[in-house]
């Protein structure tokens, strides 16, 4: 009786690699004779959120490799773009250019979401929506309370205050964090994010194109806010994906499945909070110190309210991370003594 060998599954990285390869010497193509052009169909400033996206990607997943196959299938995905659309009687290459890049942003962020679903879903603490909750705060006074004329807008701002108030009393207080509290702030974590989300996208996009800028500072700025963007985009869909799934959706609406699924959705929430307490001191100087950042840049308009506010979110963990090992290494030099 002969043994059956094991089968193994086909290995599609030769084949995508390949097409890759295919697809990479079309790509030049169009960028020697399109990029040129006067019409701006592959702006720089798309390249510079390109970029964003892949180094946040990398800091996630922590291996290149991982890196690379996710950015070879996402760009090879990207070019279905380039199929004629259903009611489109012309084919007009210009325009499938133009959105061709946005393609392959869209597709490498459901990748890296779903690559990385367990490490995108971070042990929410009071320290962070405390970050979160400051920077709210400095929002709302940059953007100016003679700006909120809209009755909806108004509630919405007294609602995030109050989540505000409640989010800084559990950052100071030694209460233990029920299960009400930690879905909470979940919530609101996903709320605010969100906010600054749109508002950064707004803004970022209101600059001008980074190769029509007359110095190269402004245009380097103008390409670290994109670049920005492009770190925060996998989170800001993810916060996004985790807000909308609370809406029934057409087969679920509001029946036996959609209960269900909101209350495995509502598991989530709590599941990523931490019921871990920061220490105060970490509270107080996180309070002190970007309160004094957020204060210097409203006084002094350093940089624009949503690059201030990213920049923190980007750097300041970093900072944080500085401190308690700082801390513990005092700590330790002391019992050492």
């Amino acid at each position: 009786m002969t043994k059956r060998k094991n089968s193994k599954g086909v290995d599609l990285k030769p084949f995508l690699l390949y097409f890759g390869i295919v697809l990479f010497v079309f790509t030049t193509f169009l960028g020697y004779f399109f990029i040129p052009s006067e019409k701006g169909l592959l702006p720089i400033s798309v390249f510079a959120l390109i970029a964003g996206i892949i180094y946040e990607n990398k800091r996630l997943t922590q291996k290149w490799s991982t890196v690379f196959y996710v950015t070879l299938f996402a760009y090879v995905l990207s070019y279905l773009s380039f199929l004629p659309g259903r009611n489109e009687s012309i084919y007009n290459l210009e325009n499938h250019i133009r959105y061709w890049p946005y393609s392959f942003i869209f597709i490498y962020v459901i990748l890296a979401i779903a690559f990385n679903k367990e490490k995108l879903t971070p042990k929410l603490t009071e320290g962070i929506t405390l970050l979160q909750s400051i920077a709210f705060i400095y929002w709302v006074i940059d953007f100016g309370f003679n700006n909120l004329h809209n009755i909806i807008v108004i509630v919405l701002v007294a609602i995030g205050f109050i989540l505000t108030v409640f989010s800084i009393f559990n950052a100071f207080s030694y209460f233990t964090l029920s299960k009400i509290s930690r879905f909470t702030l979940s919530i609101w974590s996903s709320i605010v994010m969100l906010l600054f989300a749109v508002e950064n996208i707004y803004n970022v996009y209101q600059n001008e194109q980074i190769e029509s800028t007359s110095n190269l500072t402004q245009g380097l700025f103008i390409g670290l806010q994109y670049f920005l963007l492009g770190v925060c985009s996998i989170y800001i869909v993810h916060n996004f994906m985790m807000l909308v799934s609370f809406l029934p959706g057409k087969g679920t609406f509001f029946n036996k499945q959609y209960f269900k699924d909101v209350k495995e959705l509502k598991e989530e929430h709590i599941l990523r909070f931490s019921e871990m307490q920061v220490r105060k001191l970490q509270s107080l100087f996180c309070l002190i110190f970007l309160g004094a950042i957020f204060s210097l840049n409203y006084y002094y308009r350093i940089l624009p309210r949503n690059v201030a506010i990213w920049i923190v979110f980007v750097i300041f963990p970093y900072i944080l991370f500085t401190y308690d090992y700082l801390i513990e290494h005092k700590k330790t030099t002391a019992n050492s003594c």
